[in-house]
């Protein structure tokens, strides 16, 4: 079985990691900013250095394209993403990029084509740290999100995607929808413990859980905190509470695999000593089976409903963003099954609970995700970690399986 220059890949992710670089040893390369462009530009310089044409299309996604021998067939698409939390990691997104391009230079090393053009890609915004939603390059790419909404969307200082593009330099002329691609292969680590906990380097992905993303404002009365007895209150922030705990039981009751979580909370015109008169939260819902997460959906709706009710407060609740479950492509995942079998690598099924590009790929072309540990299940985090023994066999799997896709010709065969 072929493998990879482990050295080799992990010196560009340490060097890539120096690019927005934080002072507890994590990352900061938010979306278009200059430290993303400066990123982008040393991937595109490596992409160049080995002989890819580099393309940039209207969404800013950035593609390194290595010819096959028949150019009529479609390309093997491999990626991520190089953009980062605001206090990320060194391996959340990169570490897919960077594996591809590895992929590629170990062919290169060896003289090895392939009948399928191979084409690595970098998705912009995949983090929806800087412009919400997440995902928003591929997002384009598959035609979820139409390109002008994309476009025009805003950051937290008012400056759109378009201006961002523009500014980076990365605003591309290449057609954002509608590329044909025969599959899609993407590595990442898998940014929880199961992995490392069972001792297994390998996760052989066979799609992504369903995510329901929700705002919830609850409204009651502002009033005196010196001067309003406790039976006469009508206050927001003790409802949401009781609504947080709640939601903690109904996840309980959709153990193990339902999981919800509260990001983030605000209490409007927030005072020391004022009953708080309206908080808005949100609400993030995950499961596998899209049934159960609509279950657990009516229940958290029914519960908040009788809270709000039982104190006299209003309760409004919009969904955000929604991505149903995700099977990835059957042939795809036996690719990735055979090779880290061929490999001798010690694996697991595994579902994927965060989202990623691949899911919005999976649902219009084959697709298929490779797993590696992140040391104490730690990501988005700037103490994010993985183990070069890792990074190298997850590189291996994912070399093997685009291989086996692309149809692998030997110099002599050329």
């Amino acid at each position: 079985m072929l493998q990879v220059n482990g050295p080799r890949l992990w010196a560009s992710l340490m060097e890539m990691a120096q690019v927005g670089a934080t002072e507890k040893g994590g990352v900061r390369r938010l979306a278009l900013t200059d430290d993303d462009r400066r990123g982008r530009d040393l991937f595109a310089k490596w992409c160049r250095e080995a002989e890819m044409a580099v393309s940039v299309d209207e969404v800013g996604n950035l593609f390194a394209r290595r010819e096959g021998l028949d150019k009529t067939q479609k390309p093997v698409l491999i990626g991520s993403h190089l953009d980062t939390q605001p206090e990320g990691g060194r391996f959340d997104g990169v570490y897919g990029v960077l594996a591809a391009l590895e992929l590629v230079r170990t062919l290169n090393d060896h003289g090895i084509v392939t009948e399928k053009p191979l084409e690595i890609v970098s998705w912009t915004n995949e983090e929806g740290a800087r412009f919400t939603p997440a995902m928003l390059g591929s997002a384009v790419f598959v035609g979820a999100t139409p390109l002008q909404t994309a476009l025009d969307t805003k950051d937290a200082d008012g400056i759109t995607l378009r201006d961002a593009l523009r500014q980076s330099g990365y605003a591309g002329e290449r057609q954002a929808t509608g590329q044909p691609v025969d599959a899609y292969f993407e590595a990442h680590i898998e940014q929880g413990p199961v992995l490392e906990s069972h001792g297994k380097p390998i996760g052989v992905v066979t799609g992504g859980q369903a995510i329901r993303w929700l705002d919830v404002a609850v409204t009651g009365v502002a009033a005196h905190a010196g001067t309003t007895p406790m039976p006469y209150r009508r206050d927001a922030l003790f409802a949401s509470a009781e609504m947080a705990l709640r939601l903690e039981a109904i996840a309980e009751r959709f153990a193990p695999q339902g999981l919800v979580t509260i990001g983030q909370v605000a209490i409007p015109n927030s005072s020391r000593n004022t009953i708080a008169g309206r908080v808005s939260f949100t609400v993030d819902l995950r499961h596998p089976d899209d049934a159960q997460i609509d279950a657990m959906e009516r229940d958290m709706r029914a519960a908040f409903g009788e809270i709000a009710k039982a104190r006299g407060l209003d309760v409004e609740i919009d969904a955000y963003w929604t991505s149903p479950a995700t099977p990835f492509d059957a042939d795809c995942v036996a690719l990735v099954q055979q090779a880290v079998t061929d490999l001798g690598y010690p694996h697991e099924r595994i579902v994927s609970g965060a989202g990623h590009d691949a899911i919005h790929l999976a649902r219009h072309v084959p697709t298929a995700m490779v797993f590696i540990p992140c040391v104490d299940g730690l990501s988005h985090n700037e103490a994010e970690d993985a183990l070069p023994e890792d990074v190298a066999y997850g590189a291996n799997v994912l070399l093997n399986a685009v291989l086996a896709r692309a149809v692998a010709r030997a110099p002599a065969d050329v």
